[in-house]
C-alpha cells in the first residue's frame, strides 16, 4: 500500500510538473533593456544573489516614496517595467523604483523562489538580498521609509507575500497579482498543488505563518489582490486565501466588505477600518488570464488611466493595475511638484 501510494504521489507530481512547464513553453524573456533601468551591483551581501536594477527620476526629492516591483517567470525587470508601464509612473509622480531581477542560475524558469524556506525567511535568501536593495534606496536617496510599497506577479506575487510577512514593519502596503499567500508551500511538490488545487483554510491558520514570520505585533501592511477568473496557471481560489491571511491580521472578514460592486466583468471588494481607512481590496476579472491587468495607451498617449505595453502576461482588459494599486497605496496626481498623499504616515509607519 505505501509502494501504491508513493508511486500515485509520484505521478501526480510528474504531471503538475508537465503542466506548468506546457503554460511556459517557448515564452519569451521579455524586452531587452530600453535604458530606463540602471543596475546596482554593490548594495550588500546579496545573499539570494539576485540582480538590482532601479529607475530613479531626475531631480527625485528627499522623502519620496519607494515602489518594489517583482517579475514573473520567464520575464526580466525591464521588460515587466514596460510592459506595466512602473518607470514612466515614477517620472509622473515621484516616486523612486526597484526591480529585483531573478537570475536563471537560481531557477532555470526565472521565477523568484516563493516556495523555499531558505528564500522566505526572515533575514535569508531572496527575501534578504530584496531588503539589502531597500535599505541601500532609502540611504542613498534620502526616501521616506514610511511609504515602501511592493507588488508582484504570480513568483513575484508569491515573492511579494513573503516580504510583507517577513517585513511587515518596512513595508506599507502590497499588491498581488495572480499570487499566493506566505507558508502556501515550502517544496516544488507543494508549490504546484498550492498553484492549481490550493487548501481552502481558515482565515487563522492563513494568518498564522504571518505572525511566525517576524516578532512584529502591528500595525500591519493593507493589501491590494487581484486575480483573473481565467487563469489556468495560479489557480483564482488562491486570491480569497491571500485576503484570509491579512484580513484576519487587520481583524477584518473576507465575508464582510465594507463594499462590493461588480460591473462589465468586474468585480471589485473593499474592506475598510473603523476610521475608514482602506485595509484591503481584491479585483477579479471574469476575462483575465495569467497576467497583469493592463490599459495600453495606444494612439491616446495621455489619455488618464492609461500605461504600459500588450505582451504575453501583460494583458489589456481595458483596466490598468498600475494606476489602481498607485490609487489604493494613497497617490496624488502631481500639481505644483510630484507628491504623494501621507496615507502611510496615517497608518502609523
Amino acid at each position: 500500500m505505501t509502494v501504491t501510494l508513493a508511486l500515485h504521489g509520484l505521478d501526480r507530481l510528474i504531471r503538475l510538473r508537465q503542466r506548468w512547464s506546457r503554460l511556459f513553453v517557448g515564452a519569451p524573456e521579455g524586452p531587452a533593456d530600453d535604458g530606463r533601468l540602471n543596475e546596482i551591483a554593490d548594495f550588500g551581501e546579496n545573499p539570494g544573489a539576485l540582480r538590482m536594477l532601479v529607475h530613479v527620476p531626475a531631480a527625485l526629492r528627499p522623502g519620496a516614496p519607494l515602489v518594489v516591483a517583482l517579475h514573473g517567470c520567464t520575464q526580466t525587470a525591464a521588460g515587466y517595467d514596460r510592459g506595466c508601464g512602473w518607470s514612466a509612473m515614477a517620472d509622473r509622480l515621484g516616486f523612486a523604483l526597484l526591480l529585483p531581477e531573478q537570475r536563471s542560475e537560481n531557477n532555470p524558469k526565472r521565477c523568484f523562489n516563493w516556495f523555499a524556506p531558505d528564500d522566505t525567511r526572515r533575514d535569508s535568501g531572496e527575501a534578504a538580498s530584496i531588503r539589502q536593495m531597500v535599505d541601500h534606496m532609502l540611504r542613498e536617496h534620502r526616501l521616506d521609509p514610511r511609504r515602501v510599497f511592493v507588488t508582484g506577479l504570480s513568483a513575484g506575487g508569491g515573492m511579494s507575500s513573503a516580504l510583507l510577512a517577513c517585513y511587515p514593519e518596512v513595508f506599507a502596503a502590497g499588491a498581488i497579482l495572480a499570487g499566493l499567500p506566505h507558508g502556501a508551500a515550502a517544496s516544488v511538490p507543494q508549490a504546484f498543488e498550492a498553484m492549481f488545487q490550493p487548501k481552502i483554510l481558515s482565515a487563522e491558520e492563513r494568518a498564522a505563518p504571518v505572525r511566525a514570520a517576524s516578532g512584529h505585533a502591528g500595525p500591519w501592511p493593507r493589501i491590494s489582490v487581484w486575480q483573473g477568473a481565467a487563469d489556468r496557471t495560479v489557480a483564482p481560489a488562491n486570491a480569497d486565501e491571500i485576503l484570509k491571511q491579512w484580513l484576519a491580521l487587520h481583524g477584518q472578514d473576507l465575508e464582510q466588505p465594507a463594499g462590493s460592486a461588480t460591473a462589465d466583468g468586474v468585480t471589485h471588494r473593499l474592506w475598510l477600518a473603523p476610521d475608514g481607512r482602506r485595509l484591503a481590496e481584491a479585483y477579479s476579472i471574469d476575462s483575465l488570464a495569467h497576467g497583469v491587468p493592463l490599459h495600453p495607451p495606444g494612439e491616446a498617449q495621455e489619455h488618464e488611466g492609461r500605461i504600459g505595453e500588450a505582451g504575453p502576461y501583460m494583458l489589456d482588459v481595458g483596466l490598468s493595475s498600475t494606476h489602481a494599486i498607485l490609487d489604493f497605496w494613497g497617490r496624488h496626481r502631481p500639481r505644483k511638484g510630484p507628491s504623494w498623499s501621507a496615507a502611510a504616515a496615517r497608518h502609523g509607519r
